[in-house]
């Protein structure tokens, strides 16, 4: 668990499940660059996340799931994910290099909120994580966040 951002801003509990360790770092270092106090919990896994799901007393804020991973399929934890009625309002937010529309139209049927492209634009990473952040906190009172694809 790594704090960023540490300000008297409400502080987001950010979950990031994603096997490749030089993704979680870039994740984290333009996590760094928003304007956003947060936790940032990291999972190599899909069955890692869920255990920590299933044994917490509290859910994150937000969780970031790339789509391919050992263990568990990206289908078979989404499921999971939104079979918790304790997770209904947690946005999800697919995390992945994978750019196929059909694919991520599948990804909205299965549950997720939102579709994070990975890019080799550490600039555009940023701005991505920061327009979609700045798009929870406006929906955070309301409802889950609107389907909505950050490219």
């Amino acid at each position: 668990m790594i704090t960023i951002n540490n300000t008297t801003q409400k502080k987001w509990s950010v979950y990031l499940a994603d096997d490749d360790v030089t993704d979680q770092e870039i994740f984290r270092d333009a996590l760094k660059e928003i304007d956003t106090p947060l936790t940032l919990n990291v999972f190599n896994n899909g069955i890692d996340l869920l255990t920590r799901l299933e044994n917490s007393e509290t859910q994150p804020d937000v969780i970031f799931l790339d789509l391919y991973m050992p263990k568990m399929d990206w289908s078979d934890c989404l499921i999971k994910m939104r079979e918790n009625p304790l997770l209904d309002y947690v946005p999800i937010i697919v995390y992945s290099t994978e750019f196929d529309i059909d694919r991520i139209e599948e990804l909205f049927e299965y549950g997720a909120n939102r579709y994070l492209r990975k890019t080799a634009s550490f600039d555009s990473l940023v701005s991505s994580l920061d327009r979609t952040f700045n798009s929870l906190k406006r929906n955070a009172n309301s409802a889950p966040a609107l389907i909505n694809i950050v490219v």
